[in-house]
């Protein structure tokens, strides 16, 4: 039967459609999750976020506990409550990290997903197997998302598992005075990982659209956190006023509106409304551009 069928992202009349052919069929996303789980990269930065619970608690054993050594320079974090229980060390690990590390995996994941396909001369071969390109994009998207949310999940798993053998379990001291129910703690700390996964979405927005438009993945990687460091900058500039909080780093650490005794969830809504606003631009753009782009690699 004549029909009109996609290879390489281009339709060419004429040709024969293969019988049990579906275009939502290819790539699927197991093979793609499988494929991307035996990556190198995948295992060392997973390995890299189990270590920091152990590096952090070697640390505080040979520097002492923020209680044995003072407030220091006056201000008031989750830092100095670090070791009042496995909630709080943590709350500390994520602290610590939700303004940098974890930008890494995610834009490791978005960023390397297609450009390391075109690095490899491998992505044509894909769209010629053949699979629609946005399928590709869509499947890889998918993937990179999980594999991101995994990145987010497992550091503060290994930290409350780690924590709690360090220092035992109980409720979660606050900073500023006062305590959260230790049964209320796992909701609260689950509530904070989904909102730094939120609000990583413009990181990984901005690193898929540089994969689908670079060839070199160090430049798609590199380029997502070269811009999110750019956008803490800008957020640093008090003179821009409320004009920051267009800004998706102004709201990066409002999670730590969960881990208060009454719930505040006015700064993560404002802060999910940013990130997702410029993630969804981002993916289009990458869709789109991705579409209609000559693949020669």
């Amino acid at each position: 039967m004549s029909a009109v069928t996609e290879v390489a992202g281009t339709e060419v009349a004429g040709s024969e459609v293969a019988d049990g052919y579906r275009a939502g069929r290819t790539l699927p996303l197991r093979v793609e999750a499988l494929r991307q789980w035996r990556r190198r990269r995948t295992l060392v930065m997973g390995g890299i976020l189990a270590a920091l619970p152990f590096i952090m608690i070697i640390a505080f054993a040979v520097g002492g506990t923020p209680d044995e050594r003072g407030g220091g320079n006056g201000r008031i974090t989750l830092i100095d409550t670090a070791t009042a229980s496995g909630a709080n060390f943590a709350a500390t690990c994520l602290f610590v990290s939700a303004g940098f590390l974890l930008v890494v995996p995610v834009a490791l994941f978005c960023g390397d997903t297609v450009a390391s396909e075109a690095s490899w001369s491998s992505l044509r071969y894909l769209l010629a197997s053949p699979v629609p390109r946005a399928r590709l994009l869509w499947s890889k998207l998918v993937v990179a998302l999980g594999f991101s949310l995994a990145a987010m999940v497992l550091l503060p798993v290994v930290a409350l598992a780690a924590g709690t053998v360090a220092y035992g379990w109980g409720p979660l001291k606050l900073p500023t005075g006062g305590t959260l129910a230790a049964g209320d703690t796992l909701p609260r700390l689950a509530i904070a990982v989904a909102f730094v996964f939120v609000s990583q979405l413009v990181t990984a927005g901005l690193a898929f659209w540089l994969s689908t438009r670079t060839d070199a993945p160090l430049g798609a990687v590199g380029g997502a956190v070269g811009l999110t460091i750019v956008g803490n900058v800008l957020d640093a500039v008090t003179a821009l006023g409320s004009w920051r909080e267009f800004l998706p780093a102004h709201w990066q650490f409002a999670w730590a509106d969960a881990l208060q005794p009454h719930l505040e969830w006015g700064g993560m809504i404002k802060g999910t409304v940013v990130s997702v606003s410029y993630a969804v631009v981002l993916f289009a753009l990458a869709f789109r551009g991705f579409s209609r782009k000559d693949i020669v690699s």
